[in-house]
């Protein structure tokens, strides 16, 4: 990383216009894309007391003449973290469009709303590709992020395009608008607390030798509280309707990577029970891509769910007193194990220039639902097949699926199987509860 000395600098400030040089220059070569206008062009707004770097928040001071600097030393640190950051393009996310739109997308504590103004601006220019040859020549960025070279658009239906990001630079926009939110509120704060006294004791932005400011405790710079349970065994449909939750929950670290902030409280859409405040990228994870109401497609992100990190996503979903207390997964989730896991074998392969590859998409759909075992049965299919043939690899009844299920558990994940079974029946539901369908999102439905 250059550590030249910038034009502009005094006593370690720099002008907006010589830091958008500098993060131009010190991350020329991160795997997140930048913009040379960061500090300068929308949604930048210096007069703010910040901008936003990545998930990083860069303070911005008055300087003499009613000129805006910022300091060198938090832009080279915004940018060390990004230059960190790695990014597998082929790990993508859903951002839209959808049906509805998310009450934290409409926080007003939260300007950034990346997902709205992305959206907002594809809408406007009539999708991806005539925004991509907008010859305007403005910078068009995401807290210094170009998200323009990392959209992608598919229409995996044939009929309806959706807009796809990489699963990083969700993460890091959804740092940012947490970092936003977490500014926004300790500066309310601040001017609440000048406003009735000037008492030293209270915390208030300390001032370096250099002029700038810096966060106050339980700023944006506040160490992620790790989730230790407290939510365990409440019902979604309560818990949510308190005031005050989402604040709380944007408190927690997510309990599945344990990186970001909680944005969302994850629910068992089968029991009704909180499982867990989890990140917007580890929510979109878990959830499978439906084609139909009891159509899931078996994609990439299975090898995630039920290999790489399946200890830690076992545990998650075993928060949920139900699905411990029974040693299953909701019914979409037994689907697609049913046909990444325990069909596995039974998936034809093709010749490829390097051995082998598997036969087409997987696609599971089932008939009846958990509440009715006898009669669900679950469909495994091969589509898309490159030979142009479409068959059918087993059908599996459920009872026979949760069986599987539980015994590649204990052999998976011991410790997530020794913790659930029968008698762990500690706030169990004396009913059944039906499927809980989710109609906040396009074709998440039974989720």
């Amino acid at each position: 990383m250059s550590e030249r000395v910038m034009p502009g600098r005094t006593d370690g400030l720099i002008t907006l216009g010589a830091a958008d040089a500098l993060w131009a220059d010190v991350t020329a070569d991160s795997a997140v894309p930048t913009v040379s206008g960061a500090f300068t062009c929308s949604p930048a707004h210096a007069r703010a007391g910040y901008v936003l770097l990545g998930g990083h928040a860069v303070t911005t001071v008055r300087a003499s003449g009613g000129q805006w600097r910022v300091p060198e030393v938090e832009v080279r640190r915004a940018a060390a973290e990004l230059n960190a950051v790695g990014m597998d393009r082929q790990d993508l996310v859903r951002i839209g469009p959808f049906r509805g739109t998310s009450r934290q997308e409409c926080n007003e504590e939260t300007p950034l709303r990346w997902r709205q103004r992305i959206a907002r601006e594809l809408q406007q220019l009539g999708g991806p590709e005539r925004a991509a040859r907008r010859d305007d020549g403005r910078p068009h960025h995401l807290a210094g992020i170009d998200w323009r070279q990392l959209l992608v658009e598919q229409a995996p239906d044939g009929t309806q395009r959706t807009w796809w990001l990489p699963r990083a630079a969700v993460r890091l926009l959804d740092a940012a608008e947490h970092t936003e939110r977490q500014w926004v509120r300790a500066e309310r704060t601040r001017q609440a607390s000048t406003a009735v006294t000037e008492s030293p004791s209270r915390p208030r932005r300390a001032r370096s030798a250099g002029g700038q400011q810096t966060a106050e405790p339980g700023g944006p710079t506040a160490a992620l509280r790790p989730y230790n349970g407290e939510l365990e065994g409440q019902l979604y449909s309560v818990l949510s309707r308190k005031p005050g939750t989402s604040r709380k929950v944007a408190g927690w670290a997510c309990a599945v990577c344990h990186t970001a902030h909680a944005a969302v409280l994850d629910h068992c859409h089968e029991h009704g029970y909180v499982r867990a405040p989890v990140c917007q990228s580890c929510n979109t994870l878990e959830r499978p891509d439906h084609l139909y109401g009891n159509d899931i497609r078996v994609a990439n992100r299975y090898t995630r769910l039920f290999r790489t990190d399946a200890d830690d996503w076992l545990r998650h979903w075993h928060r949920c007193p139900g699905c411990r207390a029974r040693t299953t997964l909701p019914l979409p989730h037994l689907a697609g194990w049913t046909a990444h896991i325990a069909c596995r074998s039974l998936r034809p392969t093709h010749r490829a220039p390097r051995g082998r590859t598997p036969c087409g998409i997987l696609r599971v759909s089932w008939t009846g639902s958990q509440n009715t075992p006898r009669s669900c049965l679950l469909t495994v299919t091969v589509d898309c097949c490159p030979s142009g043939e479409h068959r059918v690899l087993a059908r599996v009844p459920y009872r026979e699926a949760a069986e599987r299920f539980r015994t590649w558990l204990a052999e998976t994940a011991p410790a997530v199987a020794a913790a659930a079974g029968p008698d762990r029946l500690d706030g169990l539901p004396a009913q059944s509860r039906p499927v809980i369908v989710d109609t906040s999102g396009g074709g998440l439905a039974l989720f």
